[in-house]
């Protein structure tokens, strides 16, 4: 059995989709002017981190929540700890998507007993 990750003994985590969460954790729109946007997108791309990950740590940082120097995110943290390795190279767009043939769903490709 595989050695369960505790990223923080006060906060509980879940798993969904390829981020993990915080619950608690506050939900929120924000509008950011197209220079921001762009420079969020970049900064993103360019670290291999989403760019809710971007903006999150900006805000920690900015509220003075994580002292200078301090790796923040999920990541930066497991990467500080030696628990992974960094990522060889950042997160790139996918050049070409696969395409289903027609009549085809993603389900018919589990090979799995309990599809929907």
């Amino acid at each position: 059995m595989a050695a369960r990750l505790r990223l923080s003994p006060t906060i509980a985590w879940y798993r969904f989709g390829v981020s993990m969460v915080p619950f608690g954790a506050m939900a929120t729109n924000l509008r950011l002017r197209p220079e921001a946007k762009e420079a969020v997108r970049l900064e993103a791309e360019r670290t291999g981190r989403s760019q809710q990950a971007v903006i999150r740590e900006a805000v920690d940082r900015h509220l003075g929540l994580v002292p200078p120097g301090t790796p923040t995110g999920d990541l930066a943290r497991l990467v500080a700890t030696g628990t992974v390795r960094p990522p060889r190279t950042p997160y790139r767009r996918p050049a070409n998507r696969a395409r289903l043939p027609s009549g085809v769903t993603s389900a018919d490709l589990l090979d799995r007993a309990d599809r929907f």
